[in-house]
């Protein structure tokens, strides 16, 4: 793993947009693996105005998404759909049939897995993918214990996914309960990740992800084994590894 350490959650975003934008600036037919919640806010401001000011284009971009809720349609806020379009591709010069996201109101959800599985196949492999990092170890929403040879499938929720989540929503109550997320093994196809983290609160997971043992109940710690793994950290985030 590589590790870059950075001082702030600007620099962390910035870091990662710099990145981002090299390859889209010497990639023809980018294909890009993209993350929701807080933590790539940052890289999406990012990319949007260098979009803007015409140094990238996503005219020829394909994006696969992570995960999505079950139960919320793509108009509903709370919906990564939703996210999507209004934190990144509203303002970018994407062409939206190229961007997958998987559909959580599906009346079939296997089916939906197996179709987004299909549609990675022939559009991928994925070039650059983002991830975030869960206080559990939970990389998409793949959770303790889920298998490291999954592929596309429907989750429970973690109780203290649901928690970390509910900040987005008007309870608890309304967070839902399973997700379709990529599995592990489908994550691992990407040719480069870079992860994300900020914050104090995601040092023991860091901590984990870097020094602990490769281990289903901890997901991201798979991510030892892939040959092209950028770690793209602020000081508090890796405030309990003392050799970066």
């Amino acid at each position: 793993m590589n590790i870059v350490k950075v001082a702030n959650y600007e620099s962390m975003s910035l870091k990662a947009c710099e990145k981002l934008t090299s390859f889209l600036k010497t990639t023809d037919n980018p294909v890009l693996g993209l993350a929701t919640g807080s933590t790539p806010e940052g890289l999406y401001r990012c990319l949007i105005e260098k979009q803007q000011q015409g140094e990238i284009s996503f005219n020829n971009t394909t994006t696969f998404n992570l995960d999505e809720y079950v139960g919320l349609k793509g108009n509903d806020p709370n919906s990564y759909r939703y996210f999507m379009n209004d934190k990144l591709f509203d303002h970018i010069d994407i062409q939206l049939e190229n961007t997958h996201i998987p559909n959580g109101e599906t009346s079939d959800m296997n089916a939906e897995c197996e179709t987004f599985e299909k549609e990675l196949k022939e559009k991928g492999p994925v070039d650059i993918q983002i991830l975030g990092l869960g206080l559990n170890g939970h990389i998409g929403f793949n959770e303790p214990g889920t298998p490291f040879n999954s592929r596309t499938h429907v989750v429970e929720l973690d109780e203290s996914t649901r928690q970390a989540n509910s900040r987005f929503f008007s309870s608890i109550d309304e967070v839902p309960k399973h997700a379709i997320t990529m599995g592990i093994d489908t994550i691992m196809e990407s040719k480069e990740i870079i992860l994300l983290v900020s914050g104090e609160n995601k040092a023991e997971a860091v901590k984990k992800l870097v020094q602990g043992e490769v281990t289903e109940e901890f997901p991201a710690s798979i991510l030892q084994k892939h040959s092209n793994v950028t770690i793209i950290a602020d000081e508090a985030a890796l405030s309990q590894i003392k050799e970066v």
